[in-house]
């Protein structure tokens, strides 16, 4: 099967104003995401959103506290669009993993992004040694997973790679990444849906 790039396909979808519709239907569970890892950081923490598209997570951790945000995607219509609606935002278009940012934050929030990468391990353990703060928090949200018989389909529907692990595959790859008190959830759950899978995990000095 022939594959495009997943980076190629957002913009696309950016194009076509698809972004707004990732927004809405990703909305109930990356507030779940928040509501669960925000209480564990610090006050008036630093954050940044790994495929952030049109930048609205970034302006939604604004709202619940955050005194920086920013974000960092791979599609460069996607950035544009964030930046035409929040011109005074920080958006970085940059090839993950190879792409590092300038510091270390106490959040790193990604959704719907780990699975298009050949080996989400590895990113994990890039976000634990080179994003996080100390005692930062990393929360990631998946749709695409082994549970989610609904989700197998994707790869070919989409026509992107996707890497497909387990529940029990995603808690491993955390605590291998180094991450302490991981949590593994499920939110948002609806009809036949089993719920975005949520990892949370810690960088703490061990």
């Amino acid at each position: 099967m022939e594959t495009s790039h997943a980076t190629e396909v957002f913009s696309k979808w950016a194009l076509m104003g698809k972004d707004e519709g990732m927004e809405k239907g990703h909305y109930q569970s990356v507030k779940a995401m928040l509501d669960l890892a925000i209480p564990q950081i610090q006050e008036n923490f630093t954050a940044i959103d790994l495929g952030c598209g049109n930048g609205w997570v970034v302006r939604l951790l604004k709202e619940l506290g955050s005194v920086h945000a920013e974000g960092v995607d791979g599609s460069v219509e996607m950035v544009k669009k964030a930046k035409s609606i929040d011109a005074t935002g920080k958006y970085t278009q940059g090839l993950l993993p190879d792409w590092k940012p300038e510091t270390d934050f106490d959040l790193v929030h990604s959704m719907e992004f780990l699975y298009y990468l050949k080996d989400p391990k590895e990113m994990l353990k890039q976000i634990q040694s080179n994003w996080l703060k100390e005692n930062g928090i990393l929360v990631a949200g998946v749709d695409h997973y082994l549970e989610n018989e609904e989700s197998l389909t994707w790869p070919k529907y989409v026509g992107v790679h996707m890497t497909t692990m387990s529940k029990s595959e995603w808690r491993d790859a955390m605590e291998d990444a180094g991450f302490q008190d991981v949590e593994i959830h499920q939110v948002a759950a609806k009809g036949d849906f089993p719920g975005t899978l949520v990892m949370i995990g810690r960088n703490r000095a061990v």
